[in-house]
């Protein structure tokens, strides 16, 4: 048996699998079977960790549904704090997490209430992202998919986002228009993409496309792509509200750049996962 446990952060849900609890590393296909939702526990996603000897207080590795592995999730980096203070190894203090896009600082609200997460600073030049061309910010820049000619804006935030900004979204649109994006040409690692709807100052919509995802209900760091892009473009003040399909984060952005992510995690329940479903052949 093999213990997770299940929480999401506005419907995005990841399992927290503890090294303590396992001997071994998943290979990705067994990964791509856990986060099944018919085949295995179902989940956006798997949270490794804590890992020790990081630089930080807590290492984690965020693994995507597809077995492949992802830089930084902001949702996930919630989630992740939650587990820890659910476990007692952290209380209201703020404490350092490691991830391969990044050092962060969390915090978590009282009672397991509302988390923090500085998630580091937003870039937008093409050789951090990256995006194929000359070296440059990536800003309002022309792309085609699905017959669509688009206006789109390239940032980092420790993993890569590509936000197009529309007068209107729907979640149709990041369906047809995701799976396109996330491997077009220009975007040699693969991208998040999220369509962008300005509110007013105060308020910006997303869609999103996660990718090794797909589809998704909430995404922090898409969040902070998304609020960054909006303060760069010059259409939001600095202090703002992400809304999604699954819920609102809360988003500041300094004069650098960098961003503060607040929003919620919500604990499902633990599962144990039998090994002896490892075997099953559907799945590949």
């Amino acid at each position: 048996m093999i213990k997770f446990s299940k929480y999401h952060a506005l419907g995005n849900d990841y399992l927290v699998l503890d090294p303590e609890d396992i001997d071994r590393d998943l290979s990705p296909r067994e990964i791509r079977l856990i986060c099944h939702r018919n085949f295995g526990i179902g989940s956006d996603g798997i949270l490794f960790g804590p890992l020790p000897d990081t630089g930080a207080d807590f290492g984690l590795r965020i693994f995507n549904p597809d077995g492949g592995e992802a830089e930084k999730s902001g949702n996930g980096l919630r989630i992740f704090s939650r587990y820890l203070n659910d476990r007692q190894r952290v209380s209201d203090k703020p404490f350092s997490v490691a991830t391969p896009g990044g050092r962060v600082t969390c915090r978590v609200g009282s009672c397991g209430g509302d988390i923090t997460v500085d998630m580091g600073k937003v870039r937008f030049t093409s050789t951090d992202i990256p995006v194929t061309g000359t070296p440059r910010e990536v800003l309002d820049e022309e792309i085609e998919a699905a017959g669509e000619r688009l206006r789109f804006y390239g940032a980092t935030i420790g993993n890569p986002h590509c936000v197009i900004p529309l007068p209107e979204i729907s979640a149709g649109a990041a369906r047809k228009l995701g799976p396109i994006l996330e491997t077009h040409p220009a975007f040699p690692n693969r991208i998040n993409i999220q369509l962008l709807k300005i509110i007013d100052r105060s308020n910006i919509q997303i869609e999103i496309w996660e990718r090794g995802a797909g589809y998704t209900l909430a995404s922090g760091s898409s969040s902070s792509a998304a609020a960054a892009v909006a303060y760069k473009m010059g259409a939001v003040d600095s202090d703002l509200l992400v809304h999604m399909p699954g819920g609102k984060i809360e988003i500041s952005i300094d004069a650098d750049f960098a961003v503060r992510m607040t929003g919620p995690a919500t604990r499902v329940g633990t599962f144990e996962f039998d090994e002896a479903a490892l075997e099953e052949k559907n799945v590949e």
